[in-house]
């Protein structure tokens, strides 16, 4: 991989400089001359400080040769140290880059879905995507994206791509306009712009679409406006979650001239809309939560990004190391841990994992090797602290342990702070708003570029962003474990995220538990250096915790405690569990309702698709079999007939149906008291896209026309998987029996056997066939 040389690394040597060092090198810099570049006027550098004379240095000559002509003043002032760590540093930037379409990896991209909201946790749709997939999945290349399916003549215009944070939207981009540049496809394709909303986000002033493009791209000022009509341009706006405009595509005007000037708001949304250049195509990526931002009917085809599926997970590793002994032993490590396994779904965290424990596997097995998410993440941060105190410590005394401990705090308060906004990309005011300096951010990017970045966006305005989701997410619990000395900490962490609807503090809660182990108090003195922390008591956090999970709390809540469980190392209740499974002797009704919530994550956690989940097999009087309700999505076939279930446990079904992931086919909730309201929520789901449901019986549920109205209207919306429905012994009258009989008309409805056998008359429903 090629290293990157910016501002930050010229503005980290000049902060080795003493300031009497530095004024030397002020007034070396006035008289050296480096190849045909003309030496810097004293009286402009005499007086500025080490950010304005890096700024200076760059602006007059480039980035690379700001820092050789400084190599050769280090040297000139026998500086023979530092001048060979900097020669190291650009003889490693000078190295051949690895090329994208050499180590690009084809990522796992399927069409479908809605461009509406998923507000779930990024965490938990990574460990429902990491599920084994189904062939039924319509799988799309990167570079197809604009291509219909086979069969379908509609033209697509624009595409919406979703992916959680670092499962590899900005790279298929990356590697879209590669191939396009290098002939090797989409070669209809005149003009490529790329426009990140991160850049757009800078622009205050109005303009027209032309002028826009001329101020992306100054090299393209000759092109007219009317030669945007000629030729086939590609839009690209990569960061849809990153957009700080509102986007108000009810409001704002309509516009469809390319020559008029409105603000960047007006401009997007005429856009995307299609008023302004409808013949433009447009593609816009985005982490789920943020999709939404578009209306439904402006989007013409959905994909979603859904990174390694297991075996690519292992390619990713045997790929990286050429060393297939170490590639195993790590591959191996992984798989031990769910958790670590879970994550490695997104490339990212492959390349977290990969980084360190390529270095721990490497020296003498010292008992470290981390085992949970907390251990992994803080073991990271270890390796890319060390990586320039390990260059500098050997010939200068830097105490980078007392200045990293106070700048991770500091970069904890930022990402505390902003962890509910869901911001990921901050700007100059948000650092000064939480008391860092800009200067002594560049300096940390430098030295860690792997945790916080400092990048350039439009007119070289500066970005920082930390480089994933769920570093932000460590750094907040880190900044929350060392500051709070409250005693019901831990607890009231707990509380708090299971108060969150949509679950944005459960990696934050694993992580401020993990930190509170003694494992990981030995690891933070290695990061920061000795650190005083207030005891916790881990024993009664694990018992809170296990009487929370005793409550009626919802399955993805029930599931984050067991994690939360497994970063405190307790894993009490899931052994129980596996012991209960492995004896067959005992019953459902000898298990705890804390065990019995075990039994449902180790079912849901498992490696291995249900092909049939019988709940009856679990029942239990006190009805705490709802509890595995959950499992459904991990079964093809589910019988959940006659378990006393009632319009309440339809929420629990309701995320299975419109889940990509699950391979849910047949699903019979007869005889169970669901009433129309519970087929209301079901029907939601049915009605979803993402449903592949085939086989749904709901025979003696008490299901009125009420009911048999939410089924017709899903079946319109989803008219395609749908092929048997059973609702025999219902009450539909008349009336609903004739909203589904319409439906049926339809052509596109797959439906072959429908039966309502009602209870006071006898009417059948004949498709092809009588039942």
């Amino acid at each position: 991989m090629q290293i990157q040389i910016s501002l930050a690394d010229l503005l980290e040597y000049l902060e080795m400089l003493s300031d009497e060092e530095l004024k030397k090198f002020k007034w070396k810099l006035s008289r050296t001359k480096y190849k045909e570049l003309k030496p810097l006027p004293r009286g402009q550098v005499k007086d500025l400080d080490r950010t304005d004379l890096a700024d200076m240095m760059i602006s007059s000559y480039s980035e690379a040769d700001a820092l050789n002509v400084m190599l050769e003043i280090l040297k000139n002032m026998n500086m023979n140290d530092l001048a060979q760590t900097l020669n190291e540093d650009l003889q490693k930037g000078n190295h051949t880059p690895t090329l994208l379409s050499e180590i690009y990896t084809e990522l796992y991209i399927t069409e479908g879905g809605a461009g509406g909201v998923n507000d779930e946790h990024e965490v938990r749709q990574i460990e429902a995507a990491s599920k084994k997939r189904r062939t039924e999945d319509t799988t799309v290349k990167c570079t197809d994206i604009f291509k219909p399916l086979f069969g379908r003549k509609t033209p697509i215009r624009t595409v919406l791509t979703k992916g959680v944070a670092g499962i590899g939207k900005t790279i298929s981009v990356q590697k879209f306009i590669l191939d396009w540049a290098e002939g090797k496809a989409n070669r209809d394709i005149h003009f490529i712009f790329a426009l990140p909303f991160r850049d757009l986000n800078l622009i205050e002033d109005e303009y027209s679409l032309i002028e826009l493009l001329h101020r992306f791209v100054p090299e393209l000022k000759s092109l007219q406006y009317t030669e945007l009509f000629r030729y086939k341009v590609l839009f690209i706006f990569d960061g849809l979650d990153e957009c700080h405009l509102p986007l108000d595509f009810e409001k704002n005007e309509s516009w469809s001239d390319v020559t008029m000037k409105m603000s960047l708001d007006v401009l997007l949304t005429n856009l995307i809309k299609g008023n302004l250049l409808p013949s433009a195509l447009l593609w816009i990526t985005s982490r789920p939560a943020a999709a939404n931002q578009i209306p439904p009917d402006s989007i013409h085809r959905v994909t979603e990004i859904r990174g390694f599926n297991d075996a690519q997970k292992e390619e990713y590793f045997r790929r990286r190391f050429s060393d297939e002994n170490l590639a195993s032993r790590i591959i191996t490590h992984v798989k031990l841990s769910r958790s670590l396994f879970i994550m490695c779904h997104i490339p990212v965290f492959c390349w977290i994992s990969a980084t360190v424990l390529e270095k721990l596997f490497s020296e003498t097995d010292r008992g470290e090797i981390p085992r949970t998410l907390t251990e992994m993440y803080t073991h990271f941060l270890i390796f890319q602290t060390s990586l320039k105190k390990d260059k500098y410590m050997k010939n200068y005394e830097i105490k980078l342990s007392e200045y990293s401990k106070e700048f991770l705090l500091k970069l904890g308060k930022l990402a505390f702070d902003n962890l509910e906004k869901c911001n990921l990309i901050f700007y100059e005011q948000d650092l000064t708003e939480n008391d860092i300096d800009v200067t002594e951010a560049s300096v940390y990017s430098g030295v860690c570029t792997e945790v916080f970045k400092e990048e350039y966006g439009l007119y070289q305005d500066k970005v920082y962003c930390f480089v994933h989701l769920s570093i932000q997410e460590y750094l907040a619990a880190l900044y929350v474990f060392l500051s709070n000395s409250s005693a019901d900490l831990l607890k009231t962490a707990v509380d708090q995220a299971l108060k969150s609807k949509n679950g944005h503090l459960d990696l934050y809660l694993r992580f401020l538990l993990g930190l509170s182990t003694d494992s990981s108090k030995t690891l933070l003195q290695r990061l920061l250096g000795q650190t005083s922390t207030m005891s916790r008591n881990i024993g009664e956090t694990a018992q809170y915790i296990k009487g929370k999970i005793k409550e009626n709390l919802s399955p993805e809540r029930t599931i984050n405690l067991f994690h939360c469980l497994f970063e405190l190392g307790d894993n009490s209740l899931v052994n129980d569990v596996e012991r209960y499974l492995n004896s067959g002797n005992l019953s459902a009704e000898d298990l705890s309702p804390a065990q019995y919530s075990a039994l449902a994550f180790v079912m849901l956690m498992s490696d291995e698709e249900l092909d049939l989940f019988d709940l009856k097999k679990y029942i239990r009087r006190d009805k705490e079999h709802r509890r595995l309700l959950p499992v459904v999505k991990n079964s093809r076939t589910a019988l959940v007939y006659r378990c006393e279930l009632t319009e309440k446990c339809c929420e629990a079904l309701v995320s299975t149906l419109r889940s990509n992931s699950s391979p849910l086919r047949e699903l019979d909730l007869s005889d169970n008291d669901l009433l129309d309201s519970g087929v209301k929520l079901l029907s939601a789901g049915l009605g979803d896209s993402h449903c592949k449901l085939e086989i749904l019986r709901l025979s003696g549920c008490r299901v009125t026309e009420e009911g048999c109205s939410s089924l017709a209207s899903a079946l319109r919306s989803n008219p395609s998987h749908l092929r048997e429905l059973d609702l025999s012994y219902n009450h539909p009258g008349d009336s609903g029996v004739k909203l589904l009989s319409a439906v049926l008309e339809d052509p596109s409805c797959k439906l072959e056997k429908l039966k309502y056998l009602c209870i006071h008359n006898r009417m059948l429903g004949r498709l092809t066939s009588i039942v």
